[in-house]
């Protein structure tokens, strides 16, 4: 077979290392010697001997979402060989995470993580019951985590002098020593008389960084499985 399709730009090559590595743009290929974990639905192709375990309520209820309470549910991948992840042709970056590192993040964005992982889902301190993802997942220990966004991420300075203040829809998820509040940038009645509809923002304070996407939420469609 020829033509544009069959070139090496499109080609899976062999994989060189065990592990999380970006194929492209829109997805992620993991090298499996093992477990790993990944969002249900996301497995677009597989080669080897692996076996896909739906996992149960204790982990997929991690990443709910006070406002919708949708779960984002968890498979484990186990076995020798290789799988491709994507979510309806996102941008896949990786994060890698070092003992010592905290990395907040939404859960709508996560695609695939190392199982050696730690998470646990926490509420945003300072957000009440108001806002979007307001339940997001904490990662820590020493691994590889796959994130998806929809289009290309900010990654913003916080520093004590400027606080970031983000759209809650729109954050994608923030590093270690950020402190979180709410700003109401509008009164209800400057609202009620037709204002931006930007009303609520999530303050970000401290020394770190914050991942923004430049889009704010659709509604989610149903999952098969």
């Amino acid at each position: 077979m020829k033509g544009d399709l069959f070139s090496s730009e499109y080609m899976v090559q062999p994989a060189t290392t065990v592990g999380m590595s970006v194929q492209n743009a829109k997805s992620i290929r993991y090298m499996i010697n093992g477990e790993m974990l990944a969002r249900q639905g996301a497995m677009i192709a597989y080669r080897g001997n692996l076996q896909f375990e739906r996992k149960g309520q204790g982990v997929g209820g991690m990443l709910k979402r006070a406002v919708t309470g949708e779960g984002l549910a968890l498979m484990a991948v186990r076995g020798q060989g290789e799988a491709w992840f994507a979510q309806e042709a996102q941008n896949c970056f990786i994060v890698d995470i070092d003992p010592g590192d905290v990395f907040t993040v939404n859960g709508r964005n996560v695609l695939c993580f190392d199982a050696s992982l730690q998470y646990e889902i926490k509420t945003v301190k300072g957000a009440g019951m108001t806002g979007g993802g307001l339940f997001n997942s904490v990662f820590t220990g020493q691994g590889r985590l796959g994130l998806v966004c929809e289009g290309n991420p900010l990654v913003i300075p916080v520093s004590p002098q400027y606080p970031v203040y983000v759209d809650t829809d729109a954050i994608v998820g923030w590093t270690a020593n950020l402190q979180t509040s709410l700003h109401r940038s509008q009164s209800i009645g400057s609202m009620l008389r037709g204002g931006s509809g930007e009303a609520v923002q999530l303050v970000l304070q401290g020394e770190g960084y914050v991942v923004v996407r430049p889009s704010e939420a659709t509604p989610q469609k149903p999952q098969q499985h």
